[in-house]
């Protein structure tokens, strides 16, 4: 394993990694990404605290090199709800591909493997500023418009459990990502998001563009295969009535949040 230790460190770096497992890298293009994520051998390094679901942090070994660590779901670990039955799995897969498409890139690159433990979703580990989130971000304007963004992706993909923690400020580059993505697409209308800052709020051009080209063209065939025709025909209704509508999406009932919040 690379040495990520600064020069001088002189306590034991076997230590060091037990303690903080989590290695910094420069940031990927999407591309070396996805190449690194289909070619490396995944190698376990433990649980990941605080989760429902079997999620394991794992090292990509490429020809005895690092260049990335990454989170690894196996579907033998899920622990289905009674409205998302099973192959969670799949839904991170399906998230990461509606975000490509959209145009907008705010779900890390993840892909379907059969790992250590069978079957599951391994999405690329991004080292952040863990005790950031999007509560501690929003008075900061700079990263509204990534926000705006997250909100109407969250509208289309109906996720039912869009956390404050959910969203990471990258440690490389302060870009923001977000990561479980598990339990979207459901074809039942159950949005559940702590993003409710922008509501009513006119649409951003751009915004407005991606989602007329996204229903101009239609789903992805290969995001279309993850979904059941219900949920294809879902996420396009979704996607129609945020773009015709021209405005982000309001909770008139004040209960759409998640629980807990962060």
């Amino acid at each position: 394993m690379t040495d990520d230790h600064p020069p001088g460190h002189d306590s034991d770096p076997d230590e060091d990694e037990a303690e903080n497992p989590f290695r910094p890298r420069p940031p990927l293009p999407t591309a070396e990404a996805l190449k690194i994520l289909a070619t490396a051998d995944i190698e376990v390094l433990g649980r990941m605290p605080y989760s429902s679901n079997a999620t394991f942090l794992v090292d990509l070994n490429v020809d005895g090199e690092y260049p990335a660590q990454a989170i690894y779901k196996p579907e033998r670990g899920e622990q289905p709800l009674w409205d998302f039955p099973g192959s969670l799995f799949m839904r991170e897969i399906a998230a990461y591909l509606l975000s490509e498409q959209l145009g907008w890139g705010h779900v890390p690159p993840t892909i379907e493997v059969d790992g250590p433990a069978g079957i599951g979703s391994l999405q690329l580990f991004i080292p952040a500023k863990f005790e950031e989130h999007y509560f501690t971000l929003l008075d900061d304007e700079q990263f509204h418009p990534a926000f705006r963004e997250i909100c109407a992706f969250d509208f289309v993909a109906n996720n039912t459990d869009r956390k404050a923690g959910h969203i990471l400020l990258a440690e490389s580059n302060d870009e923001l990502w977000c990561i479980d993505n598990s339990l979207c697409f459901h074809q039942e209308f159950k949005l559940r998001t702590v993003v409710w800052d922008f509501a009513s709020e006119q649409l951003p051009t751009h915004v407005s563009e991606s989602l007329e080209e996204f229903l101009d063209d239609g789903l992805d065939p290969a995001l279309s295969e993850l979904l059941t025709p219900f949920e294809r025909d879902a996420t396009l209704t979704r996607a129609r009535a945020l773009f015709q509508n021209g405005e982000f999406p309001t909770d008139p009932t004040g209960r759409r949040y998640p629980w807990p919040m962060v």
